[in-house]
């Protein structure tokens, strides 16, 4: 490594990530091209000479950035908050320039022991029972660090799934391992996430997806009633997942009550807080996870709502013993003469490489401690319900979902159509960034609190976008039916020639609002039928036309076209 070379162009990338930093306001907060769009900006084959530096770094200004949704951005409120600050930035650089591949403590002692110390300082944070804490006086559980909640989700069910089997067998062994995997049957609500379903993919077992009530949580009573029916079948419940903070609008299943029906035939029970787990830090919050000492397993994604940058997944387990055993593959070459006495991560996930990610853990909670990370989170809960406050005062809105922490699911008064249209055309303008959810097959609209820096003035921001958008949405309508019944009109009166003039008497409009509003519903239209956009239907019956972008459209300083 040429080290001069290094800490010049070091210094350089520090300069751009604290400029990109600052900047990041001015950009758009997503990017306004087509699928397909760098093939045609970088050459077909690579350079058979290295380049000069500035040049990549001009290039990651006019090809990169043009892709990039900006999820740091003031304006980005989509799916969860993606963590980041500089001490995580920082201490994934110098994880990065140690490279370090920590599978087993001999292969990086610190890089296991701190990881060790970390999930335990957090674990109690969160107010995780001891059984959860590996340095605690019973000394079975324990903490590590996966690359998603997917990862957790998954590694608990084949856990889950070995352990199963295993005790199956001393039941029955004579029957073939297939036919009782062919019976073992998996549980969770219809908003738990989908890596859920996938891991039961994954694992070769059935998954009942369950009903909720009328606040999406998965009951104790709808859960024993299946059980009940399954094991009529003949089927083996195995495996129960519960989801504190669901991503379609933050429900919270009942431990307390599911915990039980689990315990009483030693079913495991994972519970997946991937967004929500952060919250537990405050106190205040903790009564969310009021049955916790059931759960066999435990997972959050700091890297979500906790100061960190992605990746780092944190998962607990009540019995790590039962967790490796399901996935312990020792070679000779991964062997070392400590083996009996310390962890090896590598018999706590799918991959063996692992990086130094607790210096993530520690650099964070250092520099802003336990008050400071706790003051983040709840200043997130405040703005999110400033959010609501402002959404139920607006009579054409309504508020879907029971807003506990930074996240709020609201629509308008009407049909799913007129929402899908409402949101299409804010996500085109490049004003916000928000996605769609479904609750009981009603259409809504997700507002999550997530910029690290954000304000009140970020809400009342976007809240002025809404409503601006909202206002010109029912404006283009009533201009569509006037339109519609004129010409319904004149269709009775023998199809008389429509004019231009003729409809403004009817507008009773200024010029300049009528020729605003004509290009607004041109916009809706064109937004509407756009792939891009979050409509699945339309996505999986249309695919793209190219660029949408014409020379007469408006645009602004930032290169997006926009109503105006």
């Amino acid at each position: 490594m040429d080290t001069a070379e290094f800490k010049k162009r070091g210094r350089e990338m520090v300069d751009y990530i604290a400029e990109y930093a600052e900047t990041l306001s001015q950009r758009r907060v997503t990017p306004n091209i087509e699928p397909g769009y760098l093939r045609h900006l970088l050459p077909y084959n690579a350079p058979h000479k290295g380049e000069e530096w500035e040049d990549i770094m001009k290039d990651v200004e006019r090809f990169i950035m043009p892709g990039v949704t900006h999820w740091q951005h003031p304006r980005f409120h989509a799916y969860f908050p993606a963590g980041n600050s500089y001490p995580s930035i920082l201490a994934d650089m110098l994880s990065d320039a140690i490279g370090c591949v920590g599978f087993s403590w001999a292969a990086s002692p610190a890089c296991t022991e701190l990881e060790i110390i970390m999930l335990d300082w957090l674990g109690k944070m969160i107010g995780l029972p001891h059984d959860f804490l590996c340095l605690s006086d019973h000394g079975t559980g324990g903490g590590v660090i996966q690359g998603s909640a997917s990862e957790c989700v998954l590694v608990s069910l084949l856990a889950a799934r070995h352990a199963t089997i295993r005790a199956l067998k001393q039941q029955h062994p004579f029957v073939e391992e297939g036919v009782l995997l062919s019976k073992l049957m998996a549980y969770c609500s219809k908003e738990a996430h989908s890596s859920m379903e996938k891991a039961a993919m994954i694992g070769f077992v059935k998954l009942r997806i369950l009903e909720t009530d009328d606040r999406f949580q998965l009951r104790g009573t709808t859960l024993a009633k299946a059980m009940e029916e399954d094991r009529a079948m003949g089927l083996i419940p195995f495996f129960v997942m519960a989801t504190l903070g669901t991503t379609s609008c933050c429900s919270f299943d009942p431990l307390y009550e599911i915990g039980p029906v689990c315990q009483k035939d030693g079913i495991w029970l994972h519970v997946d807080a991937a967004y929500a787990g952060s919250a537990f830090i405050c106190p205040e919050f903790q009564y969310l996870m009021r049955g916790i000492e059931y759960a066999s397993s435990f997972n959050m994604n700091p890297n979500k709502w906790m100061l960190l940058n992605f990746d780092c997944s944190t998962m607990w387990v009540k019995d790590r013993f039962k967790l490796t055993q399901a996935l312990v593959v020792d070679p000779l070459y991964l062997q070392h003469s400590f083996s009996d006495k310390a962890i090896d991560y590598r018999h706590w996930g799918i991959p063996l490489s692992r990086r130094f990610r607790a210096l993530k853990l520690w650099f964070v909670i250092r520099k802003y401690g336990v008050e400071g990370l706790q003051k983040y989170i709840r200043d997130h809960v405040r703005l999110a319900k400033k959010f609501e406050n402002l959404i139920r005062k607006d009579d054409r809105f309504e508020v879907v979902n029971n807003v506990h922490l930074g996240l709020v699911c609201f629509r308008l008064k009407g049909s799913n159509n007129l929402n899908q249209k409402l949101l299409s055309s804010i996500n085109a303008s490049g004003k916000l960034h928000m996605v769609p959810a479904s609750l009981n097959d009603r259409y809504v609209i997700r507002f999550c609190v997530c910029a690290q820096q954000a304000t009140d003035d970020d809400i009342s921001h976007a809240w002025e976008v809404i409503t601006q958008f909202t206002s010109d949405l029912y404006e283009i309508m009533k201009m569509d039916n006037k339109e519609k019944n004129k010409r319904q009109e004149e269709e009775d009166e023998d199809n008389k020639e429509n004019t231009d003039e003729s409809v403004d008497e009817v507008f009773m409009l200024d010029r300049k609002k009528r020729q605003s509003l004509r290009y607004k519903r041109s916009f809706f239209v064109r937004m509407v039928s756009d792939p891009k956009l979050y409509n699945p239907k339309i996505v999986r019956s249309q695919s793209s036309t190219g660029s949408r972008r014409h020379t007469s459209d408006p645009v602004d300083d930032t290169g997006v076209v926009t109503p105006v």
